[in-house]
């Protein structure tokens, strides 16, 4: 190999680890908030085999229009790293005692599974991620991520942003 391949990989691979670290950052500091405990609707368990069930990242036409995936080999890994945040919160729903906290941290660890292959995602295709762990959210009446849904869209919690000023 090439010196600037071999740069270029140890870049991508320096790039994994900070992101890798930043979502286990978000994920531990989701944990120190109080928890609020939630009821899980009489359906959800309906809802989460439905979700699991149906295709995921395919074209979508208007109002939420998404082209598809950019690269088609990755439908299964992309599905899969889905399907397994939602069979977290169905975990989190059938528990004694779900609590927002709970999800928050599920999907701090589902987005981290999306870390070895952030950089394959191209800005559609982490949209549609971030649609779809919305979709969960709204099974169990989740109303907000704990900003971690924009960090991983944008890089940064615009709500943090805010507060600052």
């Amino acid at each position: 190999m090439t010196s600037s391949v071999i740069c270029t990989l140890a870049t991508i691979c320096e790039m994994t680890k900070y992101i890798q670290i930043l979502l286990i950052l978000l994920t531990l500091s989701a944990c120190g908030q109080n928890a609020t405990e939630m009821k899980t609707p009489e359906n959800a368990n309906e809802m989460f085999v439905e979700f699991i069930g149906k295709k995921k990242f395919i074209k979508q036409p208007y109002p939420n229009y998404y082209p598809g995936i950019a690269d088609e080999k990755m439908r299964p890994i992309f599905t899969e790293k889905i399907n397994q945040i939602a069979t977290d919160f169905k975990t989190v729903a059938e528990s004694e005692k779900p609590t927002d906290k709970k999800y928050q941290e599920k999907i701090g660890i589902g987005l981290s599974r999306f870390a070895d292959i952030y950089l394959e995602l191209d800005t559609e295709d982490r949209e549609r991620v971030c649609m779809y762990i919305e979709e969960l959210m709204d099974i169990v009446g989740l109303e907000s991520s704990n900003g971690q849904l924009n960090k991983f869209m944008y890089g940064f919690d615009p709500n943090e942003m805010t507060n600052k000023n």
